[in-house]
This record gives C-alpha cells, structure tokens and sequence, in this order.
C-alpha cells in the first residue's frame, strides 16, 4: 500500500528554530533553501530568537577560581523567502536570511566579576556584535517531476564592533584597551545544488554547496598600547585612531536535507550541514600590527609572529533528525534532535562553547489549504569549552572554562501558497 502523500510544507514549516540558531562558531541561520523546494508558488517570513546563559569560571594564576558573569546576550533575526514557478520547468526563489553573527559581552554589571578584571578595566567590559544579511536569488531547472537542479548569486554584508578590555587580552603594555568598529561591507558569492524527490511516498533529497565570500570591510581602530610607545620610545605611540581595511571570508558550507514517508501522514526528516570554520579568520590591519609586536617583544610566547582577532581550529559538522506527523487537515506537529561538532576546543573567549545537543519540538496551524501559522521551541545543551584569547590560539592553553550552559531558541513562521 503506497504511503499517503504529504506536503514538504507540513513538516519543513515547523523546524523552528533553524537548525542553526546556536551552532559552532558564527553560524547562526542553517542557511537552508527549503523553502524554494516547495511547489507551486510560495512565500513565508518568520523570526528566530535565542537567550542563552553562558557562565564560566576563570582558571589563570591570579583569577584562579572566579565565577564570570553570564556573558551569552539574547538575540534574534528575521528571514523571509519568495519561490515562483515560473513555468513547468522553471523555477526562481528570493531567500533572505541572516547567515552568521555574535553577540557576547562581559557585565561589569556583577560586582563579582567587576572586582576581577579578567575581562574589564575602568568599568569597560569586553564585548563583541558581528551581524551579517544574506539574499541569495535561485534559479532552478526542473527536467521532469523527479529532479531539480538549481543555482544563483549570493549578496552578503557583513559588519561588527569588538572591544577588548582587561587583563584576559593583555595588561596595559599589551593590548591595553582595543576597539573596532567594522563598517558594513557589501560581496558576492554563489549557491548550487541537487534536488530528487517522489511525492507518492513524501521523499524528498536536496545537496546544496554555499561558496565563501571575501569581504574587505573599512575599519575604524583606536585604543591605547603601551608597548607601541615602548617600541618607537615615543609615548604619544600608546594611542592609534586609525582608519583601515580589515579582509574577512565567510566560510563555504554544504547542507544535506532527506525527508521519507515513513507510516501515513508521518515523515522522517535529517539535515547534515559542514562548515569550514577551520579556515576563518579575522585580523583587522591595526590589530594584527599590534600583534606582531607584542610578537617580537616576547610579549605573546604562543604566537611570536602575531596572531588573529578570532580563528577556529576545526570545521564544523551538525546533524539534526526528526519525525513529523499530519495530525488532521488543520494541525501537523514535530520533534527532533540535534547534534553540533563545535569549531574547536579551546575556543575563543568571544565565543566560548563547544557544540551541542538540542531536542525541539514544533507545530503547524492551516487555518486554510494555502496559509499556515508554525512556531518551535528548542532546547541545547551547551558543549563544555576551555577558552583562550587570540594571543594563545593554536596551543591548549587557557584563561576560564565554560560548563554546564545552555540555551533556548524560540521561532515563529508564517506561510502562503499561491
């Protein structure tokens, strides 16, 4: 007895939050293109939040033991997705997401944590924000009922500010006190992929690969480091205002999806996404001629010829599996399980977990056959990290260590099918 047909959308629309709503590195969106696999005409906007609580406790000589302050700060991002079928073979998408991104910052609003100094000095903490937007436009062409190849332009901005305080980067002879405002920057990259699917049993397979993209944003550096003046034996050196370009490749990504009809109206479904975090890195121009010196002076044994704002050591691997179930015309529900690899451990301070679990659980309203209301909830369990500043990447040294945090990611879709 053949399976009962059942929409991509039923299941699809309710994986909310995306798979990536707290993934390794920067990764935030899961970049997924589901939404252009979907027949006929079709649109949807939703928005994804996250508020995890992230705490650590210092492990350095002199701070050996502080508890740190949650440094996890709650965010959120829209996306929005336009698919047409322009004719029987033809197919275009409009995808708008928000790819990858931090937002972390050291309180010195816990008295704690203030009197430490690992991550602040004069009541300045340390804290980043890096935001990217990405529309990707996907023509696809669909030779018979079965397959669908597709490809198009990716247009991505990137933009951030870092400010870098306390004794974890450095007393006042290293870094000192380091700013970055990264100015939005606009690039372009490219997507293709391969799609089969059989509606009959509800399977349906996609391969997509996502190119890097170079960005060379204009940066504003300014701060104090008393090692420029000791250097140039100059103390007006200590303080730099500069204007500067800084060069940052986002990384390329493949995604796998496979949903299959599994009993009627229920489905199982899988994500399989890889992420070359292992060859990121930032280095704005000032800071990485800060590095340096602070290289030749012996100031950072680790990296004596300079080191990189962030870098990763290992790419990115995450998994996520599920089973969906049509509960009647109107209602559809879902649960699934994650699972991240991490970008590598030790890890930066600006980003200090490693991986997770995740279990969530969604639905899906039809108030008709064409519009849909879906919302999720997920859960993760934070992967444990030692955490190092960019002066130790590339060893197993470290400052603090982050264990037993965790997250929770809330999603809202809507949809319409035209």
């Amino acid at each position: 007895m053949k399976l009962k047909i059942l929409s991509t959308a039923i299941i699809l629309a309710t994986l909310l939050p995306t798979t990536g709503s707290f993934a390794a590195a920067l990764d935030r969106s899961g970049q997924s293109i589901a939404a252009f696999l979907q027949p006929g005409n079709y649109f949807e906007a939703g928005i994804s939040a996250l508020d995890p609580t992230v705490y650590g406790t210092a492990t350095t000589s002199i701070f050996s033991g502080t508890k740190l302050s949650d440094m996890g700060e709650d965010y959120y991002f829209p996306n929005a997705a336009l698919k047409l079928q322009v004719t029987d073979h033809i197919s275009f998408g409009l995808l708008y997401d928000h790819p990858f991104g931090a937002d972390a910052k050291y309180s010195t609003g816990d008295t704690t944590f203030v009197s430490t100094g690992l991550f602040q000095s004069d009541s300045e903490a340390t804290e980043v924000e890096v935001n990217t937007q990405s529309l990707s436009a996907i023509v696809g062409f669909q030779p018979n009922s079965s397959w669908n190849i597709y490809a198009g332009p990716v247009l991505q901005t990137v933009e951030g500010n870092v400010q870098l305080r306390g004794a974890a980067y450095g007393s006042a002879d290293v870094l000192g006190k380091y700013n970055a405002d990264i100015n939005q920057d606009e690039a372009w990259g490219w997507l293709a992929g391969i799609a089969y699917q059989i509606p009959e049993i509800a399977l349906k397979a996609s391969l997509t690969y996502r190119s890097e993209i170079n960005h060379d944003a204009k940066t504003h550096e300014y701060g104090q480091s008393n090692i420029l003046a000791l250097v140039a034996k100059n103390p007006a050196a200590a303080l730099y205002n500069t204007n500067t370009t800084t060069k940052i490749t986002t990384p390329q990504s493949v995604n796998l999806d496979v949903q299959t009809g599994i009993l009627a109206n229920t489905v199982a479904f899988a994500n399989i996404r890889w992420v070359t975090w292992k060859d990121f890195a930032i280095r704005p121009e000032k800071f990485g001629q800060i590095s340096e010196v602070l290289g030749a002076a012996g100031k950072t044994p680790d990296n004596p010829n300079g080191f990189d704002l962030v870098a990763y050591s290992d790419d990115q691997w995450s998994v996520t599996t599920g089973i969906g179930r049509k509960l009647n015309e109107k209602w559809a529900s879902n649960i699934s399980v994650g699972w991240d690899s991490g970008a590598g451990n030790p890890v930066t301070t600006l980003g200090p977990t490693d991986g997770y679990w995740n279990v969530g659980l969604g639905a899906q309203y039809s108030p008709t056959p064409q519009t849909f209301i879906a919302g999720g909830v997920k859960y993760f369990w934070l992967g444990d990290v030692k955490a190092q500043p960019a002066s130790m990447f590339g060893t197993s040294n470290s400052i603090a260590s982050f264990e037993d945090n965790n997250a929770i990611a809330y999603g809202l879709k809507i949809g319409y099918r035209f």
